[in-house]
Order: structure tokens, then C-alpha cells, then sequence
């Protein structure tokens, strides 16, 4: 038997031109999409990050998140725990909680970041 959920949740669509974008603690420009900020968000958030030509991030790590990386757009130089490789469009990466990490824009660069539990300053350290 099939049974409907308990709760109804109210649909929560959020205008990409309404997110104002902001400088992260490492240095990459962020558009929130869906986080803490903005939605009623528990266990993950989505935001599109940009890097211009030559920029990159902090090297940093997150000890409770862990993070996808998706290409949209251009190229890139991928760091994590001392391993490189170029990105680019197509690109999913995966960088597991607590593993040191850094990307630079070859190419200027545009992609998602999703994470989970999600994004917050506090969970993000440096060297």
C-alpha cells in the first residue's frame, strides 16, 4: 500500500539574478543558490563559484563537509592532498571532508559547488 508523506513541504525555487554573490574565506567568488542563507536548507547546499584566469583558491580544507566540484565552464588546475590534475568542462570532482584542496582557473572558470552538510565559514581551515 502506498502510503503520502507526512508533510507537504512548500516548493523553494530561488532566481539565480536574485542571489547576490559574495567572496568566500578562500578566495572564490560564490553565488549562493541554495544554502542556510537563503532556503531552509538541513543537509546540503548548491552554489556556483568563479575564478577569473590565473586566480585560485586558498588551499584549505573542510572538516565537516564534503564537497562536489562540477564544470561549467573553462579550465582548470585541481589540488588535493598534493595530487594535480587539469578539470575542465563536464568535470565532476569529489573531495572528500578534511582533504586539502585548491583549484586555479587556467581558463576562467565557472562551476557548481554542492555541499554536504553545507558550506559554512566556520568549517573551512588553512595552512
Amino acid at each position: 500500500m502506498l502510503r503520502a508523506p507526512a508533510t507537504l513541504q512548500v516548493m523553494e525555487i530561488r532566481k539565480y539574478d536574485q542571489q547576490e554573490p559574495f567572496t568566500t574565506k578562500d578566495g572564490s567568488t560564490i553565488r549562493s543558490l541554495l544554502d542556510l542563507s537563503n532556503a531552509p536548507v538541513a543537509r546540503q547546499s548548491l552554489a556556483e563559484a568563479t575564478l577569473a584566469v590565473g586566480a585560485k583558491t586558498d588551499r584549505h580544507y573542510h572538516k565537516r563537509s564534503e564537497e562536489f566540484y562540477y564544470i561549467l565552464e573553462g579550465t582548470g588546475r585541481m589540488e588535493m592532498d598534493g595530487e594535480q590534475c587539469e578539470v575542465g568542462v563536464g568535470d565532476a570532482i569529489l573531495i572528500p571532508a578534511g582533504c586539502w584542496h585548491q583549484i586555479e582557473a587556467i581558463e576562467s572558470l565557472r562551476f557548481l559547488c554542492c555541499c554536504a552538510p553545507p558550506y559554512a565559514h566556520e568549517d573551512t581551515y588553512f595552512d
